[in-house]
């Protein structure tokens, strides 16, 4: 294991720790004036993890793998609601479908556990710390009925689409050149707010599909 934990690491974690669980006016899931904390702490544990990216190459590649079959599964169910729902076309425009994906619950194959890093990983996949998570880990959010065909199929959704299908930015070129990373590894890796050790050993995922009827009601 990469031994990242430092002390300086360990009073960021802290302070996290210490305002999401704070009383009175910073208990409001609203961490706007935190947020560096979370940069710092990611930049520091990417900064020596990512010397040595051969060591966590095996979990890149299985984080990827569970991460696509998770997307896959979303995919074809929000297809498959969507299809089966009759009379959807009677509503128009009014009538949509949103799917997304999200982390699941803290990873048991991490090589830290207890209840502290637990905690600490419901405060990260806070939105308040976490803005861009709260519509979850694909970008786009996957949106029903889709209007243009250029982002209709599974491909287009995980970035497979445009070559070269490798979204694999900020990581050694060519050590992971021929791992096809999705766009939503690189959604997680280079726009939220997880440093790569808190996300590389999940393998299990939730997924929210949500069905909205906007009408109008005259009098």
């Amino acid at each position: 294991m990469i031994d990242y934990r430092d002390y300086e690491i360990q009073l960021i974690e802290d302070e996290i720790l210490m305002t999401y669980n704070g009383d009175g006016k910073y208990k409001r899931h609203d961490y706007t004036d935190f947020g560096v904390l979370l940069s710092l702490r990611k930049e520091m544990i990417n900064r020596k993890v990512l010397a040595h990216q051969e060591d966590i190459l095996p979990d890149i590649i299985a984080f990827n793998d569970a991460l696509t079959a998770a997307l896959r599964e979303m995919y074809d169910r929000a297809y498959r609601i969507w299809d089966a729902m009759e009379d959807k076309d009677s509503y128009g425009d009014k009538m949509a479908l949103t799917a997304k994906c999200y982390l699941g619950s803290y990873p048991k194959l991490h090589p830290i556990q207890g209840e502290e890093q637990e905690e600490l990983w419901h405060a990260i996949c806070d939105s308040g710390w976490n803005p861009l998570y709260e519509e979850g880990i694909t970008l786009p959010t996957l949106r029903l009925p889709n209007f243009d065909e250029r982002y209709d199929s599974f491909d287009s959704l995980i970035g497979m689409d445009c070559p070269p299908p490798n979204w694999n930015e900020g990581l050694d070129r060519e050590l992971t050149k021929d791992l096809h990373l999705t766009s939503a590894f690189h959604n997680i890796f280079e726009h939220m707010g997880f440093a790569i050790t808190d996300f590389i050993y999940v393998r299990e995922f939730k997924t929210e599909i949500n069905i909205e009827i906007n009408k109008t009601i005259t009098h």
